[in-house]
């Protein structure tokens, strides 16, 4: 029998999804004054955290950090409900220094979905989205599988890995979402004709294991860090007197490499049953033993999935093989000889798009009014996620209200690099956000995200005015302090000189300021405090702020030229360019790259894959003869 059909009250966003990316959008079109709703699969999945438990990491917590920073949500819900956390490459440079935390799943869950159900302008509905409908290149409105229809102005496609998605076990395939949750079957066929092209990737997970089967005498403790530092900018200053949970550090065996060395044919990689692409840089242990085949151990983490569960998360043993494969497998591992399983790995492949077709708005090159956010774009990860969520929700909302986009550039932050890397280059594999992918990770560190985006996130309106005032006040406090510090001067004073020479530093010959004292790699600001026992009591964000912008002061000011030579061309715009075959001497591919693209400026047209600056000297010239016609 057919479904009947009926209309329910119009809106102006539909959010499709709420895993991370969804989470963030429909709260950014929410508080910025638009009618929402937001569909998900299950109310059960909203911003689950279907694999690792843990947010952050090297890269992925700039992310979470410049989430924050422009008013999103996922640095607040973390600190609500992390058990551990760790500051990560603290032996290195400021700039790669990272927040990593594991969550507690289910009460990571319940917070977000708190915070969603009393959202004002946000409503929640459990449904599966069957069709988007559009007229003349603009989205009109979705249908769900039970007949709904919602007319509506944009809808954000945030869908992860639940199109078409299908579980992997061996032999065993069957559809489904992540954790046993209902696949979304219909959506694909409504995207592909719109001429939406699709493609497969894959992702896994490792085996959730009783924690009283395992033997944590034989593993290595890992703790987290004595002062906890907070993912939110709102938090920063605040004690969170919390006893943190254990995580472990254990090993594979040879004899985990030789029964799955047995057994290869058995796994849907490598019997040439799996049609998605995996992640490079989250290979499952049987990638591992093939590609690293000269090593017989690898790292196994054991990390807890919350306080109130005894399942435990077993990282870097990711699975498609059998299950009696992986239990034989596990119990090699050490420490793991009486492991008791309560899920199973598994790899699941689901649809996702080429992200090439939109723009830095993330809405689509040609249908108005649609966006795409998180595993959809093809990129991995729940920061990722939460980061193109946060863009893509806050320029539907721009867009309906006339306003001007808000496309960050590489300069100003790394979701701008995650954006700008998935439509301009494309990515044939899931794309994991690292800080090698910035060319300015020096101005782009995590501990000033708010003093870079706050201020944007203000202007657009999704900043509160408290949280705006708390940014003003640090960055005045900063500012105060480093001209402080240059007041203050130390004279070479027999006293003085014996003082730096225990601090590990050599005399003075000369009087000195504290500023210039900061300098020398071997001092710190707190470590000068023998020379200045006046000092103000500052928050230690503000503390690390000063001694950073003091020690790289030069290769900041470096950087920042080489940003401003950059926002040259960013700012050369050329979207008005709808057919590059106007643009005559283009190299034929070159011609069909910005054809598909669509770059708005020329920066962004040089880093696509196959225009050379040959093509780029061409345009220039293209603009200058137009700019002299338009003047004569």
């Amino acid at each position: 029998m057919e479904v009947i059909k009926y209309r329910e009250e119009p809106v102006d966003v539909v959010v499709i999804g709420a895993g991370h990316a969804g989470c963030e959008a429909a709260l950014a079109t929410s508080r910025m004054g638009l009618k929402t709703v937001i569909l998900t699969m299950s109310l059960d999945s909203i911003a689950d955290l279907p694999c690792n438990p843990n947010i952050g990491g090297t890269g992925k917590g700039h992310l979470v950090r410049e989430v924050d920073a422009l008013g999103g949500e996922m640095a607040l819900i973390i600190d609500k409900s992390f058990i551990q956390s760790r500051m990560l490459n603290t032996s290195k440079g400021p700039a790669v220094h990272s927040l990593r935390v594991q969550a507690d799943k289910p009460k990571y869950h319940m917070e977000m979905k708190k915070v969603i159900e009393n959202q004002e302008n946000l409503d929640l509905v459990e449904a599966e989205v069957t069709k988007i409908n559009v007229e003349n290149n603009q989205v009109t409105s979705i249908e769900t599988m039970s007949g709904a229809i919602y007319e509506t102005k944009a809808v954000i496609v945030a869908t992860g890995t639940y199109l078409k998605g299908l579980i992997l076990m061996g032999e065993l395939q069957y559809e489904s979402g992540p954790h046993g949750l209902k696949a979304a079957t219909h959506l694909s066929k409504s995207l592909e004709d719109l001429g939406i092209e699709l493609r497969r990737f894959k992702t896994g997970t490792p085996a959730r294991v009783h924690r009283d089967s395992l033997d944590y005498t034989v593993m290595e403790e890992q703790k987290g860090d004595d002062e906890i530092v907070p993912f939110s900018f709102m938090n920063f200053g605040k004690k969170f007197d919390i006893e943190q949970e254990l995580c472990y550090l254990t090993y594979t065996t040879l004899e985990t490499k030789k029964i799955i060395e047995a057994n290869l044919e058995r796994s849907p990689m490598y019997a040439g049953i799996v049609k998605g692409v995996g992640p490079r840089y989250c290979p499952s242990i049987e990638d591992k033993v093939v590609r690293f085949n000269e090593r017989d151990e690898h790292q196994v983490f054991v990390e807890p999935e919350g306080v109130d569960t005894k399942e435990m998360y077993i990282q870097g043993v990711s699975s498609t093989l059998p299950e009696e494969i992986q239990k034989q497998m596990y119990k090699t591992i050490i420490g793991f000889e009486n492991v008791k399983f309560m899920r199973s790995a598994y790899g699941i492949e689901y649809d996702c798009i080429d992200p090439t077709i939109l723009k830095r708005t993330l809405e689509h090159n040609e249908i108005n009014g649609l966006y795409f956010a998180g595993q959809i774009n093809g990129s991995s990860g729940y920061e990722e996620a939460a980061g193109q969520g946060l863009v893509a929700g806050i320029n539907a909302t721009m867009k309906i209200k006339g306003r001007e986009p808000f496309i960050l550039d590489r300069s100003d932050a790394y979701i701008g690099v995650l954006i700008d890397d998935l439509v301009t280059k494309g990515t044939n594999e899931p794309y994991r956000m690292m800080t090698s992918r910035a060319e300015y990770r020096l101005t782009l560190r995590q501990d000033n995200a708010d003093l870079r985006l706050t201020e944007k996130g203000y202007e657009i309106g999704l900043v509160t005015e408290e949280r705006m005032e708390k940014t003003r006040r640090k960055k005045e406090s900063i500012y105060t302090e480093l001209d402080r510090l240059k007041k203050i001067r130390v004279n070479p004073t027999e006293e003085n000189n014996k003082k730096l020479i225990e601090l590990g530093s050599g005399p003075m010959k000369a009087s000195h300021t504290l500023y210039d004292l900061i300098k020398r790699p071997e001092l710190t600001y707190e470590s000068l405090i023998v020379f200045d026992e006046k000092r103000p009591e500052l928050l230690r964000e503000v503390r690390m702020q000063v001694e950073t912008h003091i020690k790289y002061e030069g290769y900041i000011a470096k950087q920042k030229h080489q940003i401003e030579q950059f926002k040259k061309l960013e700012r050369k715009k050329i979207d008005f360019i709808k057919d590059y075959s106007e643009v005559k001497g283009l190299s034929n591919e070159a011609m069909q790259k910005l054809n598909q693209i669509k770059p708005d400026s020329l920066g962004q047209a040089s880093r696509i894959s196959g225009v050379s600056p040959a093509d780029i000297n061409v345009i220039l010239i293209y603009l200058e003869t137009r700019k002299r016609k338009n003047n004569e």
